[in-house]
């Protein structure tokens, strides 16, 4: 993508100047982000989408008698009526299940594919809405049919009402309103104040949303898979490496309940080994962001195809790559010369064309061709 290039998308402004005047900074409101907007998936296939049990749906109404949540599956005849007030359809990851809602999300990568998360589409009746929040992540609000009043604020007051099933603020102080009409677009900044209502019903707002991890929950994360891969190494080495606690120096106690100062010590080698390898934390993080969700899985292949003229990333493939390694589908692959430079194009571009692949070596094709059996990658 061409980050010098005035978009649409962005209000005219560059994706090189949105990063650096709004981005974690201030909101932006686009008037005609997408001209002429046509949803590129229709009410009925969005409703059939959370019937299903591999995606995620909630249902949200709000009425006399306060706020209700439902998680889905939902069948059809579990919504209310078109034409009854104040309620929402949400329907998780939707451009892993729709082609043109994922070509639509491929607008937005400007944005590192690792912050990246999915693309939820909100249906809701007239007045229908989820309350006002914030976010911790970054989100594009892009009105895709219909019209919603958006009211924001960047308040200090993040206090939550209790004995909600929904995460509402207590006491939102808007400072802002708009009316988005269908093509229209609002970025937020993360824990910026928000609270959409559609006006009207039959509206469609789709939630571009960031990945924005915990410190503790990442943390927690890479170290299991630093301790697994490093558990593994040690089972490859044989029973020579295996070293174990031993203690003969150890001396009868009068306060069994103590920890044994040598034993700590043992720990602390056992961690610091661990880290020892300098490409262990980034294996670790790239296979964390690229691990499919539980909700996602891929359709195998009996066989690798014979010639690839063309291949392409299934839609539910996350790739990544860094200076040594090729990140895909929570796995890791060191790689480096030509081979690299190919699979970081395949990344980037998420398909290579039959030039690209006349050049590949009989590894990489290999490779090429397992991937297409796992499902993660098509050919042609």
């Amino acid at each position: 993508m061409e980050i010098n290039k005035p978009l649409p998308l962005l209000g005219g402004l560059s994706a090189a100047q949105f990063m650096r005047r709004h981005w974690q900074k201030k909101p932006l409101l686009v008037r005609q982000a997408i001209p002429a907007m046509v949803p590129p998936i229709e009410r009925s296939e969005l409703f059939a989408l959370a019937e299903r049990e591999d995606v995620e749906s909630r249902l949200i109404r709000h009425g006399k008698a306060g706020w209700s949540l439902k998680h889905g599956p939902l069948a059809r005849r579990a919504l209310p009526s078109l034409k009854q007030p104040a309620w929402t359809l949400l329907v998780q990851g939707v451009d892993l299940h729709h082609e043109g809602v994922h070509e639509l999300m491929r607008q937005f990568r400007f944005l590192p594919d690792a912050r990246l998360d999915d693309l939820m589409i909100s249906y809701a009746s007239d007045t229908g809405g989820v309350g006002a929040h914030f976010d911790s992540y970054d989100v594009f609000l892009l009105q895709a049919h219909g019209r919603r009043r958006w009211s924001i604020g960047k308040q200090s007051d993040l206090r939550l009402q209790q004995g909600l099933p929904l995460k509402i603020l207590e006491n939102f102080e808007p400072e802002q309103s708009f009316v988005l009409e269908p093509g229209d677009m609002l970025y937020l900044p993360p824990r910026y104040a928000h609270d959409g209502v559609a006006v009207g019903g039959d509206c469609m707002t789709y939630s571009i949303g960031l990945r924005s991890s915990a410190l503790g929950e990442l943390g927690a994360d890479l170290l299991a898979r630093m301790a697994q891969a490093y558990a593994e190494d040690l089972e490859d080495a044989g029973p020579a490496e295996l070293a174990r606690y031993r203690d003969p120096t150890q001396p009868a106690v009068d306060a069994p309940a103590a920890m044994p100062a040598a034993l700590q010590g043992f720990a602390r080698k056992a961690i610091e080994a661990a880290l020892r390898d300098a490409d262990a934390i980034d294996r670790a993080l790239g296979e964390s962001l690229t691990e499919p969700k539980a909700n996602v899985w891929f359709d195998e292949s009996s066989e690798a195809p014979a010639a690839m003229q063309h291949v392409k990333l299934d839609r539910r493939t996350r790739m990544l790559y860094d200076a040594r390694h090729i990140y895909i589908n929570g796995e890791s692959f060191r790689a480096g010369g030509a081979d690299a430079t190919l699979m970081r194009k395949l990344a980037d571009r998420r398909e290579l064309g039959a030039r690209e692949l006349s050049r590949a070596s009989e590894g990489a094709l290999a490779l090429l061709g397992e991937w297409c059996e796992a499902g993660w990658l098509h050919a042609g």
